[in-house]
């Protein structure tokens, strides 16, 4: 399944990307599908074309994505595409490897790091795109989180049960200001490789949070065109003040517990 999408007018587009949205079904239940919806806005609006395909159990990923993002979903979506996922694993490591941004949210992010173990011990393979294990917990990760980043405070909200913990040299993605994060612990926040970003954050994180949005359209545009990318203002002040409220609140909040 696959949508292009190209700005309003006449305008010369400066590139063709295109998006990847694994398993949009299966795994974007918890409004995940934002994610993609605003990345495709955020490029047409500096001016490039997208094409969005939705990856399906079964379906052939397309030659030269150049971008890819995957959701959360409860244990049965995740369940669905685990077979799915093994099939054109290999590609999405050779892709993550040769520099095509990913973002991965929650289930996804879990299944892209080294292994998930359930509550009962099994040992389920992930994709070792990051080095990061997943051990499953009987208590949830649940409320607004506020993240220290390389592109400032990203706000967002969390809800899981599994636990994760970065290899020894892993890179985070952020450092939790307010919030549990990956483990509830040791401070951390997801995890970063190259152009590779696993998060927990439900929002969905990029609308609230453009300066990420923007890093990833930027990657994916020097990936389609060879080029550096070239953006052009937008007025993010919604959202800057939506998350300047929210990173308040939840870092007031915090300091109360």
């Amino acid at each position: 399944m696959s949508d292009i999408a190209s700005g309003a007018g006449d305008r010369r587009s400066k590139g063709t990307v295109t998006l990847v949205h694994l398993y949009p079904r299966e795994m974007s239940i918890y409004g995940d599908l934002g994610n993609t919806r605003a990345l495709a806005s955020r490029l047409r609006w500096h001016g490039y074309d997208v094409e969005v395909v939705g990856h399906a159990p079964g379906d052939r990923l397309p030659d030269e994505p150049h971008l890819v993002v995957g959701g959360g979903g409860q244990d049965s979506g995740q369940a669905r595409v685990e077979d799915d996922l093994a099939r054109v694993g290999d590609r999405l490591v050779e892709l993550a490897a040769d520099g095509c941004p990913m973002l991965a949210i929650c289930g996804m992010y879990q299944l892209f790091g080294n292994a998930f173990i359930t509550v009962e011990g099994q040992r389920l393979p992930g994709l070792g795109i990051l080095d990061v294990t997943t051990t499953g917990n009987p208590t949830r990760m649940i409320g607004g989180i506020v993240l220290d980043t390389e592109w400032g405070e990203v706000v967002g909200f969390e809800n899981h049960s599994g636990a994760t913990v970065l290899g020894p040299a892993q890179q985070p993605f952020g450092r939790v200001l307010a919030g549990r994060g990956n483990n509830g612990t040791d401070g951390t926040e997801g995890a970063r490789t190259h152009h590779v970003i696993g998060t927990y954050l439900h929002g969905p994180i990029l609308p609230a949070n453009p300066t990420l949005a923007d890093a990833l359209v930027g990657w994916a545009a020097e990936r389609a065109t060879g080029r550096p990318f070239e953006p052009v203002e937008i007025d993010d002040a919604y959202a800057d003040h939506a998350r300047t409220r929210q990173v308040r609140r939840l870092l007031a909040a915090d300091r109360r517990r």
